[in-house]
């Protein structure tokens, strides 16, 4: 009956409450950050132009408000009270995760937390789920028991929210990747039967949806921290409540793609390009150390002018991760 309803009823106003307050929140937001000085150079833009920081705050307030208006339907027109622990922990995560990223923004990306205290501090961000035991602890037919929700969650938690936070840098780029994920990870578990996890999927994607047009090329606003930590969180937090592990993995291809290629880097090469006198760009290393070099590479060989815009770059990856998630479908369901 819930689900019946909320597709034709209550599904869409919900997801419209996250939209609405996302986007009309977000142009006070990028005037208040301009007059507190909390901007950052747009590395990619030959005059150099601020850009507000800390876009992520009004998605994560549209995201929040209208996950409380799902729990609030479901507590007084329902009258039910299933899977609230396990939304609440899934929130915990997320706004814990997101903090993380305040204090990472807040310090500066040159700066920032050390690697060690930032995997300590999101290690901590995965204990709402540990405590509930959330999830199956049966991997690939063999039950570890306690090994899952004392390893595999915690290690799930960090993985995804460090490494979702690497494939950034351009405009629009995690903004437009996040909307894709979730999106997908709404459909599964929509047809895995857990309903209640694609209205938080699309209920962030939503508040998403309503950052973009800030975020896209030519930038007005950037994500920060605060949102690329709440977001892999939230992919791990889907994957790990949905039982939807493999698939989630599996549409995380491009992401352990850039791990592998940050590592090869020692984890100190940048994902910037570098700036051509009449503002293209051009790959900053002769070796590849991201998605994003890769991208740069590839548009470089195969448009005659050999010339590669920003906007270009998230465009190329989004079309690799959509490739990516089309395979996952085929090869899952």
């Amino acid at each position: 009956m819930e689900t019946l309803l909320f597709l034709g009823v209550l599904f869409f106003p919900i997801l419209m409450i996250s939209f609405l307050i996302s986007f009309s929140v977000l142009p006070i937001w990028i005037k208040r950050a301009h007059t507190e000085g909390l901007t950052s150079k747009d590395m990619h833009k030959k005059d150099g132009q601020k850009v507000a920081e800390g876009g992520g705050i009004p998605v994560l307030m549209g995201f929040t408000i209208g996950v409380f208006l799902y729990i609030a339907l479901k507590t007084f027109l329902f009258k039910e009270s299933t899977h609230l622990p396990e939304i609440f922990a899934l929130m915990g995560v997320l706004l814990f995760a997101s903090l993380v990223g305040v204090v990472d923004d807040l310090l500066g990306w040159k700066r920032g937390l050390s690697r060690r205290t930032r995997i300590i501090l999101l290690i901590f961000s995965a204990v709402p789920l540990m405590v509930l035991n959330v999830g199956s602890s049966t991997i690939f037919g063999i039950d570890i028991g306690l090994l899952y929700p004392l390893l595999v969650i915690p290690i799930g938690i960090v993985g995804a929210t460090t490494t979702f936070n690497f494939v950034a840098g351009y405009n629009g780029l995690e903004t437009s990747q996040g909307i894709i994920i979730l999106t997908s990870l709404a459909v599964v578990t929509f047809i895995t039967g857990n309903p209640w996890l694609s209205v938080l999927s699309m209920c962030m994607v939503m508040a998403m949806i309503a950052l973009y047009p800030f975020n896209k090329y030519p930038a007005k606003v950037f994500p920060g921290d605060i949102l690329t930590y709440a977001v892999g969180a939230m992919i791990a937090g889907i994957a790990i409540l949905g039982n939807i592990e493999m698939i989630a993995m599996f549409f995380f291809i491009p992401y352990i793609i850039e791990a592998i290629l940050k590592l090869r880097g020692r984890l100190d090469k940048e994902s910037f390009a570098k700036l051509n006198r009449d503002g293209t760009l051009k790959a900053p290393y002769k070796k590849i150390y991201g998605l994003e070099h890769l991208a740069i590479k590839i548009i470089g060989k195969i448009k005659p002018s050999g010339k590669v815009y920003e906007w270009e770059v998230p465009l190329l990856i989004n079309i690799f991760q959509i490739i990516i998630i089309a395979l996952g479908f085929v090869i899952f369901f």
